[in-house]
């Protein structure tokens, strides 16, 4: 009876050790959902299930529970709905921050309070060099490099005399930082613009058409970037002048801007077309789940699902392991759609930049399309001033 009943004692405490390495993932997911800018956060939200159906909806084990929560374009509101995820809901990462002016209001909120915080999107030198932390991540880019490989690509081209716009906040001015940190002409223009209210850029073009720049460079993302392009071509400046863009020409501005945006060309760490199997499998699954092409947001939520997933599993669903889990993510080896890439000592990825072309595919369906690699495993210029090594 004596060893019946140790033994039942021995069998009760492992059911209670699986119980508890079988914890539920709990996950937060802030992003825009509402409004004109709602299209790009249920875009990420799409991808973030996809990825989850890829998974059998568990992380090894454990089952997950996603948090999705609106900020309604609003950093003051990212911020509550980040202490309410951090606070009430006890999730274990808190992720998606599609702006910066966002992410930067709620950083300070989830880092050092106990889950891992990993961008989806918005990537602002501060976090990436002086406020780099062991529990922040990335799972994009910072927002310097793609501009800075678009100045590289406009060096390229002989561009001599260029124009800038882009809108006034913390993006804005990293994009337009990347670009002139590499283009070698001239700028002979430089507009930051109210956001996001404004919408009517003809002051604006009208000192481009003054100026007579070889090229224009904007950043515009979402409802912008669709008016500006569609005013540029009003003002008569399609054809003339070329535009370059980054962030401004997605999967989903691409079906409304049409002519307006075909054969324009732009940067990024990514594309629909980028010849990798766990891409492929990306894009034609949540072209079946969608009825349309991923944009690059997509691309970067399935990524976070997926490197949270690596953590989680290595161990083995122990989520008060954080030191291991940390070590899991800081190793990158999971199936990312961009292929294969390493972490710097600053928690942002080290990885390829794309010349991009919007275009037609055989069907008519407008995407984007790879046209050559402007860098090769490039690391963000502020990770030397990130005080972390690992």
């Amino acid at each position: 009876m004596k060893f019946r009943l140790l033994g039942a004692l021995s069998l009760g405490a492992m059911l209670i050790t699986q119980v508890a390495v079988a914890e539920t993932v709990k996950i937060g997911f802030v992003t825009t959902l509402t409004g004109g800018a709602g299209a790009i956060g249920n875009d990420m939200r799409d991808a973030v299930e996809l990825a989850l159906d890829h998974l059998g909806r568990k992380m090894g084990n454990s089952d997950v529970q996603m948090f999705y929560e609106d900020d309604t374009f609003k950093p003051a509101v990212g911020k509550q709905k980040t202490e309410k995820l951090v606070k009430k809901d006890k999730v274990h990462f808190v992720t998606g921050y599609i702006w910066s002016h966002v992410l930067m209001a709620s950083r300070n909120s989830a880092v050092g309070k106990g889950p891992f915080m990993i961008t989806s999107n918005a990537g602002p030198g501060p976090v990436a060099g002086k406020l780099c932390h062991e529990d922040f991540f990335s799972a994009s880019w910072q927002n310097d490099q793609t501009t800075m490989a678009m100045g590289e690509v406009l060096n390229q081209l002989g561009i001599k005399n260029l124009y800038i716009m882009a809108p006034n906040y913390a993006a804005g001015k990293g994009m337009v930082a990347g670009v002139t940190r590499t283009f070698k002409g001239n700028i002979v223009g430089k507009d930051m613009t109210k956001f996001p209210a404004q919408l009517d850029f003809s002051a604006e073009l009208a000192k481009i058409r003054a100026a007579k720049p070889d090229a224009v460079f904007v950043f515009y993302p979402g409802k912008h970037g669709m008016q500006f392009f569609k005013q540029y071509s009003q003002a008569g400046l399609k054809g003339s002048i070329p535009l370059y863009s980054a962030f401004t020409v997605d999967s989903l501005s691409l079906p409304r801007m049409k002519d307006l945006a075909e054969d324009s060309l732009m940067t990024m760490f990514w594309a629909p077309d980028l010849d990798n199997a766990v891409n492929k499998r990306f894009v034609a699954d949540y072209r079946k789940k969608t009825g349309r092409y991923p944009t690059f947001y997509a691309a970067q939520s399935y990524d976070t699902i997926m490197l949270i997933n690596s953590a989680v599993t290595a161990v083995g669903g122990d989520l008060s392991n954080k030191d291991g889990m940390r070590d899991a993510m800081r190793k990158a080896n999971f199936p990312s759609v961009r292929g294969a890439f390493k972490y710097g000592n600053n928690h942002f990825p080290i990885q390829n930049f794309y010349l991009r072309k919007a275009v037609k595919d055989v069907d008519g369906n407008y995407t984007t399309s790879i046209v050559k690699t402007v860098y090769t495993n490039h690391q963000d210029p502020y990770a030397k001033d990130c005080k972390m090594s690992w």
